[in-house]
C-alpha cells in the first residue's frame, strides 16, 4: 500500500500534466472551451485529491469538485482559495466531454488564476 505522502505526490504529478496541457491549449482560441476546461477541471480535481490523500481520507471515484471541497470541510481541513472560481470548472468534468451540450464560455484567464492558486495551495498542504 502506498504511503499517503507518496499518493499525494502522485496526484500532484498528475495535476501537473493537466496543467501543462491546459496552459498550452488555453492560448489557442481554436481549441474548444470544453477541451481547455476539461484540463483545468482535472488539474484542480487532482490537486484537491492530493490534499485528501495526504490526510488519509478515502478517495471516491468522483469528478465532483464540490464533493471534494465538502470532504475537506467535513474533516476540518483548509479549503482551497478561489472556491467560486473552482465551481465554474465543474461543468467541464469528464461527463461533458461525451455530450454536445453547451456551457457558459470558459473565462480562460480566470481559469489560469484558479488552477495556479489551487495547485500552489495543494503543494503547501502536501509539503
Amino acid at each position: 500500500m502506498k504511503r499517503p505522502e507518496d499518493l499525494a505526490r502522485r496526484f500532484l504529478a498528475l495535476a501537473d500534466r493537466d496543467i501543462r496541457a491546459f496552459r498550452k491549449l488555453s492560448d489557442d482560441q481554436e481549441i474548444d472551451d470544453e477541451v481547455v476546461g476539461f484540463h483545468a477541471q482535472q488539474a484542480v480535481e487532482k490537486s484537491l485529491k492530493a490534499v485528501l490523500a495526504k490526510h488519509r481520507l478515502e478517495l471516491r471515484k468522483t469528478h465532483d469538485l464540490q464533493l471534494l471541497i465538502d470532504l475537506l470541510i467535513q474533516n476540518n481541513l483548509p479549503i482551497p482559495p478561489l472556491c467560486e472560481g473552482i465551481h465554474t470548472l465543474g461543468p467541464f468534468a469528464v461527463e461533458l466531454r461525451y455530450d454536445l451540450m453547451t456551457t457558459e464560455p470558459l473565462d480562460r484567464e480566470q481559469a489560469r488564476v484558479v488552477v495556479a492558486a489551487v495547485r500552489d495551495w495543494a503543494e503547501q498542504q502536501v509539503s
